[in-house]
């Protein structure tokens, strides 16, 4: 007979399931063929949220949810815990797309999600450590505050205020985060630093509460038209959705659909008063700087910081394994990073470090749609930015199955389908040469405080 993992099988995999409250021992397994309305793979937040919009609007579907570990083991239970308004693909590239209206009315969605997260989460009990302090981005050379000024000028050029995102003189930056170096950044307000393990748990919760069935130790073997087959039986139904982000590419006939690209973290133990008067981050802004090579921080709710960032390799053929989530090097780099952010921070000791596939697209920008013909379905691609795209990604989708017609069903992302990644070996090589390249250029620009021209290419290689 199989064994069960336990609960103590999961809380390793991150700081958050760590300290996630109630039980992570996996719920009943698919007992076999099963006919529903709709068929969900996948039981992270795209998947969870799909399925409470639907049992929320029609709570007589029958909606079963496949999942192959347990809710939230992916990306949902791993991430920065920032949900946020960013949305991977630039306003000139959605302009390109469906036009400047339609570019903007992405980015208006993106600032509504954040707060329809935080409604939802009140509205149905899920302690979410949700704390809407905003996000600031530190320009810590005269490159990055040359960046952080061409993005403030673009927003302006579309019609966004200083109440949508704010450039910050050296003494603004500094007042809400005081970094070493720093010459100035960013703010935005449509930012809420969340504990991402306790919002999908929670969710996960409400949808069985609703009478979602959702299966776990349930892996999806291929998606097909109206059919979703697992290892513990097929599941039959009018809407078939994929929800799988960086695991998608393991399923038949998706192996160049999206890369999975590792982001690692860690956290530090929880740090006295004292020290947090030296860091500042009062109000639990989630905060970042202007380098190529991405980093991202939040201070917890249990008075932590909780830091991550890109620089784990891409594995050759899209393969994701458990010992991926591990790079001791990149942990000893974020560690490094932090300390040098922060000079308070001293000797503090970091008690977890972890890490996880993202979902990244040939031309950096999610999507999420509905073929009716075939009634399959799909959203992701959310290139680490999803802990609120997530959610819109979820009333969109329950908008086209239910066919409601609303305006989200006519944002630029419905229905786009991204070109596929190049074959083997091209991808592992050029990916990797971009990684290095930005590493490389970030730190060029510490020494010089000019930009890479390489860098650039490279980063419009990687970002389509």
């Amino acid at each position: 007979m199989e064994s069960m993992p336990s609960d103590q099988t999961y809380r390793p995999v991150s700081f958050w399931l760590d300290t996630v409250p109630g039980s992570l021992a996996p719920g009943e397994v698919l007992p076999g063929d099963l006919t529903v309305d709709v068929a969900i793979a996948g039981a992270g937040l795209t998947g969870l949220w799909t399925a409470y919009y639907l049992a929320t609007a029609r709570p007589d579907l029958r909606v079963a949810v496949c999942e192959a570990q347990i809710a939230g083991f992916g990306a949902s239970g791993r991430n920065g815990g920032w949900c946020s308004a960013l949305f991977p693909a630039s306003l000139g590239k959605l302009t390109r797309m469906a036009g400047r209206d339609a570019a903007i009315a992405m980015y208006r969605a993106m600032q509504a999600t954040v707060d329809e997260v935080g409604r939802v989460a009140a509205a149905e009990n899920i302690d979410c450590h949700w704390a809407k302090g905003g996000t600031v981005q530190l320009a810590r050379s005269a490159t990055q505050l040359q960046r952080a000024r061409a993005e403030v000028a673009e927003m302006r050029e579309y019609g966004f205020g200083e109440d949508d995102l704010v450039l910050l003189t050296e003494s603004e930056a500094r007042a809400r985060a005081r970094a070493s170096s720093v010459l100035g950044g960013t703010y935005t307000p449509h930012c809420a630093a969340i504990h991402p393990a306790r919002l999908v748990r929670g969710l996960a919760r409400v949808v069985r509460e609703r009478g979602v069935k959702l299966f776990e130790r349930t892996p999806v073997t291929q998606i097909a038209p109206r059919t979703l087959r697992t290892t513990r039986g097929t599941v039959t139904a009018d809407y078939v959705i994929r929800a799988t982000e960086g695991y998608t590419p393991a399923l038949p006939g998706l192996h160049r659909a999206v890369i999975p690209v590792y982001s690692l973290m860690i956290a530090t133990e929880p740090l006295p008063d004292s020290t947090w008067e030296h860091i500042g981050l009062a109000g639990r802004p989630t905060f970042s700087d202007g380098r190529h090579m991405i980093i991202y921080g939040q201070r917890t709710a249990d008075g932590r910081l909780a830091f991550g960032g890109r620089g784990a390799p891409y594995h050759l053929g899209s393969t994701v394994r458990p010992s991926f989530d591990r790079v001791p090097g990149v942990f000893g780099a974020l560690r490094r990073t932090l300390g040098e952010l922060f000079p308070a921070l001293g000797d503090v000791a970091i008690t977890h470090s972890w890490g996880g596939p993202l979902g990244i697209p040939r031309d950096w920008c999610a999507s999420a749609g509905l073929d009716r013909d075939t009634g399959l379905g799909w959203a992701g691609g959310y290139v680490g930015d999803g802990l609120a795209t997530t959610n819109l990604a979820g009333r969109t989708l329950a908008d086209l199955i239910l066919g409601t017609g609303s305006d989200l069903s006519r944002l630029p992302w419905v229905n786009h389908r991204s070109p596929d990644w190049e074959a083997e070996p091209l991808r592992w090589l050029g990916i990797n040469a971009g990684l290095h390249t930005m590493a490389w250029a970030d730190r060029a620009e510490g020494r010089t405080g000019r930009s890479s021209r390489a860098a650039q290419v490279m980063g419009r290689f990687l970002g389509g």
